[in-house]
């Protein structure tokens, strides 16, 4: 079984007006999103939202600058793409979707054994959560239109790795 993990497509990253707008691409890949969306939707397989959520204080923002805070409007979904009766919203404080919270249990109670992940920030949220879980033995797919961020060089980069390190398959 498979299921799409949406990563931070979040009011903080995709709005102009967001704490850590990854800029003109955010609409593209909006768009991306809600096509595997809608393709998953269709298919009846599982989708998950992840959904970065920080403390006011969080030492993250000790690298980048706040964002994502709990209870302000920057940590939610866009609208565009909220999520619909019954799918899931799993929150994380740090890259990986995984670190510190209950996916790998939630995936293995529903026997899902493929990720496709989508979303924001290639070479850092998309990347670590892929690590992640190709260490826990899930085979990952990224469709390339389907995730972008901040730089396009490191955009690139992050690809290649999940492609030539990790063995995503990239689409």
């Amino acid at each position: 079984m498979k299921a799409l993990l949406v990563i931070d497509m979040l009011v903080d990253f995709i709005d102009p007006s967001g704490a850590l707008y990854i800029g003109p691409v955010a609409g593209e890949l909006t768009s991306a999103v809600r096509d595997r969306l809608e393709s998953y939707h269709v298919s009846g397989d599982t989708v998950i939202y992840i959904c970065d959520r920080h403390l006011e204080d969080d030492r993250e923002f000790d690298i980048f600058p706040p964002h994502s805070i709990d209870g302000t409007g920057g940590s939610d979904i866009v609208s565009e793409l909220t999520p619909r009766n019954g799918e899931r919203v799993i929150y994380k404080r740090r890259y990986s979707a995984f670190y510190g919270t209950d996916l790998d249990l939630t995936l293995r109670e529903k026997g899902i054994t493929e990720l496709e992940l989508a979303g924001c920030v290639t070479n850092i949220c998309i990347l670590y959560t892929a690590a992640e879980a190709r260490m826990l033995n899930y085979k990952v797919i990224v469709f390339e239109k389907a995730v972008n961020g901040f730089d396009p060089e490191a955009h690139r980069f992050a690809l290649q790795e999940m492609e030539k390190t990790l063995g995503v398959t990239l689409k």
